[in-house]
């Protein structure tokens, strides 16, 4: 076993690393970038390296420096999490150069599974499954559509450098398919550097079932299968383990499919065999088809870890320092049903845009396993993905695991920005999912009514207001209106773009009437703890102004100063564009002058990974242009103003 290891990564997973690393007796070594700095896995590892810049290009992504840490502080083996440098053959190959250990596949392995159409026909030719289709050399426009003709429609036309769902369209009519083909290939190109693509055929019921296997370069074994179908725009929300619906026959046939795929390429370490499963007739051992492999460990391998037992990340480190597999595959058995939910700092309301800020409070309830790299005051970063945390519950059964599920979410605690955490609710809820009647077509298709956020509460209101107040936290005669203090206070609460006058009447040390404009909130505090007309109060966190009271999954209100309103009235809707996050300003549409329609796009923000264009939301004239191309801005910030109607006439 190592003495020393260095991950090459941040955030979640290398906290995940490091736990099982010290577990093991093994130091570990960190890196971090200039934002990172403070981050929860420096704190965690014993030695930590700084190697750059905030942006992932001049510091997470920069393989020379990480290889030179490790170096400087003798690690023997990097571990290189997911994403970033993890499926690199060439940083595997300098790696190995410099005298260490890789913790994962050889160079040669990732680059045979890196490219989806030569990884196809490998695996054609080991008589794996592979969906039918073309993924042929010859990337003629019409080569390509006549293939896509052959094959019948509808199809899907997908990158072959691809990943994240980027470069891949579905095509139902051949009189759409030039425009489809520009459009994926255009995208390919600026995501990956590489706009060849392959077509298949589209399946109408797709399932998304993956096949954890674990190599040691000689044999592999598989830990049985994931169902990954809960996605939006081909990203995996919610994960579970073993797949519902799945049958002896076929676990065997996928389970056989995939070692069968690793062994062929000589697979060492965790990866994943995805197949994209036929699921119109239930799950059937003929109709399952190779996609892709993985070479790194999966976001989503706690829930493999549940059903097995199986730490994977020991397994990576006892096999990537000599050992043999530490299991035969009639060792491995399951038990019982895991879930995995992706908590995220993102707007649903506004499209599941990412979103930045500081995390005032978070914490996971009890007897749920929280895979995160925050801490409460942490800040989500626009330079990194925006995961707060994987919430991972295990159980007998599906549907015991299932309200696990929905128990653990309703209970998570955070303040200070966005999150996803009422859709996940609402997924968690979803009758068809708990029938495990899903496939990859079940958000798009209920996604109206998995976003729709229930009304506030009076009760919840009321909470808020006695938490503005001051109220929660005081005890005894003074709770603010003895003596000095009025026995009826009014307070102004900021929620979801309106204004909530609530007024607060005394009626004892322990008793309040919390009047608002539907009716009034009996507060009374019993044994500590205030109970809102017989229901009890929820957990609450308040700093500056801003009021969190943990129900519905979190309901964040303004508290308004009254004395701090400026004067006169703001500026018309739509008149500042402002930037939604921070960023970098990639490009700046507008000049002074111009003349502007509702829906043209003004500027481009690069941030948390993602281009997002900001457009006129009216019909005006182009004031001021307040930022260039190149520039770092921070949320909030004015980029762009357009004359006031008035100033116009």
């Amino acid at each position: 076993m190592f003495d020393r290891i260095l991950i090459a990564n941040r955030g979640e997973i290398a906290c995940r690393v490091i736990e099982t690393a010290q577990r093991l007796g093994v130091s570990t070594v960190a890196v971090y970038s200039d934002a990172d700095a403070g981050a929860k896995h420096v704190a965690m590892a014993d030695q930590a390296v700084h190697i750059g810049a905030a942006p992932p290009s001049e510091s997470y992504l920069r393989g020379e420096r990480i290889i030179a840490a490790a170096l400087q502080t003798g690690a023997q083996a990097i571990h290189p999490g997911y994403g970033f440098l993890s499926e690199n053959p060439g940083f595997v190959e300098a790696v190995v150069a410099a005298g260490l250990v890789f913790i994962g596949p050889s160079a040669d392995a990732i680059r045979k599974m890196g490219l989806k159409d030569a990884a196809k026909d490998l695996m054609a030719a080991a008589g794996v499954p592979v969906v039918p289709g073309y993924q042929g050399a010859d990337q003629d426009a019409g080569v390509l559509a006549q293939a896509a003709e052959k094959i019948g429609y509808p199809v899907l036309i997908k990158a072959v450098a691809g990943g994240g769902g980027k470069g891949m369209r579905r095509v139902d009519r051949a009189e759409d398919f030039a425009g489809s083909l520009a459009s994926c290939r255009a995208e390919a190109k600026g995501a990956f550097g590489n706009d060849a693509v392959l077509i298949e055929t589209y399946i109408e019921a797709p399932r998304h079932i993956e096949v954890q296997i674990f190599g040691d370069g000689r044999r592999a074994v598989h830990l049985f299968e994931r169902d990954c179908s809960l996605q939006r725009r081909h990203q995996k929300v919610i994960e579970e383990a073993p797949a519902p619906g799945m049958t002896d026959v076929m676990r065997q046939a996928m389970g056989d499919a995939a070692v069968r795929a690793a062994e062929t390429i000589g697979y060492s370490g965790a990866g994943t065999v995805e197949f994209i499963v036929d699921a119109r007739d239930g799950l059937r051992a003929d109709r399952f088809w190779f996609m892709e492999m993985n070479t790194r460990l999966q976001v989503e391998h706690p829930v493999t870890e549940c059903i097995t037992g199986v730490d994977l990340v020991a397994w990576q480190l006892r096999v990537a320092s000599g050992e043999d597999l530490p299991a035969r595959q009639e060792d491995l058995q399951l038990s019982g049903h895991a879930f995995e939910a992706r908590l995220y700092a993102e707007d649903v309301a506004a499209g599941f845009l990412p979103a930045t800020g500081r995390l005032a409070h978070l914490a996971f309830p009890m007897g749920v396993r929280a895979d995160s790299g925050v801490r409460s005051g942490d800040v989500i970063s626009p330079h990194y993905d925006p995961m707060i945390a994987k919430l991972i519950v295990h159980g007998p059964t599906r549907a015991i695991a299932l309200r696990q599920l929905s128990r653990a979410l309703a209970q998570c605690q955070v303040a200070g920005t966005v999150t996803n955490l009422a859709f996940l609710g609402a997924l968690a809820g979803h009758e068809g999912f708990a029938r495990a009647e899903v496939d990859t077509g079940l958000i798009a298709r209920d996604l109206e009514a998995l976003t729709e956020l229930a009304e506030v509460s009076a009760q919840v209101v009321a909470q808020a207001a006695l938490v503005a107040a001051g109220l929660e936290r005081m005890t005894g005669a003074g709770v603010g209106f003895a003596l000095w203090a009025p026995l009826r206070r009014t307070i102004l609460l900021g929620f979801g773009g309106a204004e909530l006058s609530v007024v607060l009447m005394s009626r004892g040390p322990d008793l309040c009437e919390v009047e608002l404009v539907d009716g009034l909130v009996r507060a009374e505090r019993i044994d500590g703890r205030w109970r809102f007309d017989g229901m009890a109060g929820h957990a609450a966190f308040q700093e500056g102004d801003m009021v969190t009271v943990f129900a519905d999954y979190g309901r964040a209100f303004r508290i308004i100063d009254p004395l701090e309103r400026a004067a006169g009235g703001a500026p018309e809707a739509g008149t500042l564009i402002a930037a939604p996050m921070p960023g970098l300003v990639r490009d700046v549409f507008a000049t002074v002058g111009q003349e502007v329609k509702s829906g043209d796009r003004l500027a481009v923000l690069e941030a948390m990974k993602m281009e997002h264009a900001l457009v006129a939301v009216r019909d005006g004239v182009v004031a001021e242009v307040l930022v260039a191309a190149g520039d770092q801005v921070d949320a909030g910030a004015v980029l762009i103003r357009l004359e006031e109607p008035e100033d116009a006439a």
